[in-house]
């Protein structure tokens, strides 16, 4: 793996069974390319509402937005896998605790399950580190996400502002002491609930 590190912006280049993938931030010019990666990588999930490209927009324009926290994976001059954090908010009747969302981490079908996901959540929590933010929270697969140190945030006194599976809520501490202390309920920016 060949790793070269630009101020918070990493750019990676890795060789995953014979494929030349990059990492790199996104580009204005990539939003349309992202927008129908983002579509076609959700169009079969049952789960989705199917309009997670819109919200991706939406949040590029947001307060919430980090350009060096939305990353795509490419391929033969081909984006193939995109991923993004931006930040939230965890409160409770003391305080408000910045921290990060992921949401959402998407790769073309014919490219899934050979790692790129993987090496879009990785790459993330490495600059979202460096960015010192200390935690992310996401709503999602309850198998999938534990592998990358999730753990579910009730465990830890961190709920959703909606009803949803306890599993599916995770969060995930980027320094050793980031959940110390923290707890209260997520608070979204305006554009997940447009």
């Amino acid at each position: 793996m060949i790793i070269t590190a630009y101020p918070f912006v990493m750019h990676t280049k890795t060789k995953l069974n014979d494929m030349k993938i990059t990492i790199r931030q996104e580009k204005p010019s990539d939003y349309k390319a992202v927008f129908d990666l983002i579509e076609t990588a959700f169009k079969e999930l049952k789960i989705s509402d199917h309009k997670e490209q819109f919200l991706v927009e939406r949040l590029r324009e947001s307060d919430a937005f980090i350009p060096e926290l939305s990353l795509v994976a490419e391929y033969e001059n081909e984006i193939i896998g995109h991923i993004l954090l931006t930040k939230i908010k965890i409160k409770n009747d003391r305080e408000e605790i910045i921290a990060l969302a992921l949401a959402p981490v998407s790769v073309l079908p014919k490219f899934q399950n050979r790692g790129i996901g993987t090496m879009l959540i990785e790459n993330a929590h490495s600059i979202a580190k460096e960015l010192n933010y200390e935690l992310i929270v996401l709503l999602g697969h309850a198998k999938y996400y534990p592998r990358f140190g999730y753990d579910q945030a009730d465990k830890f006194g961190i709920k959703l502002p909606f009803d949803v599976p306890k599993e599916n809520c995770m969060v995930k501490a980027l320094t050793k002491n980031g959940l110390d202390g923290v707890n209260g309920t997520v608070v979204y920016p305006k554009e997940f609930n447009e």
